[in-house]
């Protein structure tokens, strides 16, 4: 059984390669996911996307405003995937939620499910989405879901990156629906690395001195001097340096700022955006990462090739769904369909919308 995806927000492909990767076998019937369409709003994201997941047919993949997006134009689909823009629901940023101008662009995947009423859809989204409004946002953003298109029988959950092979600390609230007329329920896979997280020095074993999207920045003297006093692990915070290398900076202070990975950790969050400090930084050598390491965080394949300029291709990488996350999680959706047994934990976000804390272990 092939179920034809189509993606909104779909980002350079992290979350549409986890989920083409994904198979199951079951007797003589095959279950897999096979790309329809996508669309985002930027360009060189889009050719990213059209350059390794769909070489051959890059017409599919449409560049442009989800707002003008023709719909009526697109082909049939039987799943959909939406990571929609997390700007306005960041813990980081001011989290205008709906009054902002990203929030309501969610809706466009109501749309979506509306019109095609496809068997199941994922949605992807930032850890403070559940706490915005007061979890009000995020209570309606599950109530949309759940009444769209025939219905869908919704399962969230707040994943943690690290705990799924992936060499990051990113957390991620991830929504699945399945239509409820199947009579099917999608239940969380359970961690595959929950003890033994991938280090980045694991992650980076190999890079290949001439692999895509591997330039080094040209660092300052004055960053490198910086990061030679930082030690593995530790930002320009927790360090004491002479006064001509410090910051001269008031209120707030991110913890990722000229932050330095351990060899013997996962990486902190890989992020896209931020300027000088932000960019992730080598525990050995002082330098910002490559893109191709920043990659390799993500768990995207060595020939998986980016377009556009380095900086752009920082930005893809870092809003990216990390590959093997996806992957996880489609290969368990397609075992529901396939109604294949697999190991499953307890979602962490119940109906309402509210996070189910354990101390122990969150």
């Amino acid at each position: 059984m092939d179920f034809v995806l189509g993606e909104l927000f779909s980002g350079p492909g992290g979350m549409a390669l986890g989920a083409l990767s994904a198979e199951i076998q079951k007797g003589k019937s095959k279950f897999r996911i096979v790309h329809g369409w996508a669309n985002d709003y930027d360009e060189d994201t889009c050719k990213t996307y059209a350059y390794n997941i769909t070489p051959n047919n890059e017409n599919t993949v449409i560049h442009g405003d989800v707002k003008q997006l023709r719909m009526k134009d697109l082909k049939e689909i039987d799943a959909f995937a939406y990571g929609f823009p997390c700007n306005d629901f960041s813990i980081v940023g001011k989290k205008k939620g709906f009054g902002g101008d990203f929030g309501p662009l969610y809706m466009y995947g109501i749309k979506v499910l509306n019109k095609f009423r496809p068997k199941f859809f994922v949605a992807e989204n930032v850890g403070g989405i559940t706490s915005n409004n007061d979890g009000l946002a995020f209570r309606k953003i599950l109530d949309d879901l759940s009444n769209a298109g025939n219905g869908y029988v919704v399962t969230a959950h707040l994943y943690k990156a690290e705990q799924y092979g992936v060499p990051q600390t990113r957390h991620r609230v991830v929504i699945v629906g399945i239509d409820k007329t199947l009579g099917l329920e999608f239940k969380v896979p359970s961690p595959t690395t929950p003890k033994t997280p991938m280090s980045v020095s694991q992650a980076f074993k190999g890079i290949p001195k001439d692999a895509a999207n591997n330039e080094f920045t040209k660092q300052s003297a004055i960053v490198v001097e910086r990061l030679e006093l930082i030690a593995p692990g530790e930002n320009i915070w927790q360090t004491s340096l002479p006064k001509h290398l410090q910051l001269d900076v008031k209120g707030a202070k991110l913890s990722q700022i000229y932050k330095r990975l351990h060899p013997d950790k996962p990486s902190y969050t890989i992020t896209g955006s931020g300027g000088g400090g932000t960019h992730g930084y080598h525990w050995k050598y002082p330098r910002a990462l490559t893109n191709r390491e920043r990659a390799r965080i993500q768990t995207f394949p060595d020939d998986f090739i980016f377009q556009g300029s380095k900086e752009s291709v920082r930005k893809q990488i870092g809003m990216a769904v990390p590959v093997e996350l996806s992957r996880i999680i489609f290969e368990a959706i397609l075992k529901t369909f396939a109604e294949v047994p697999y190991d499953f934990v307890p979602n962490s976000i119940n109906n309402e919308g509210i996070r189910l804390f354990n101390p122990r272990k969150d």
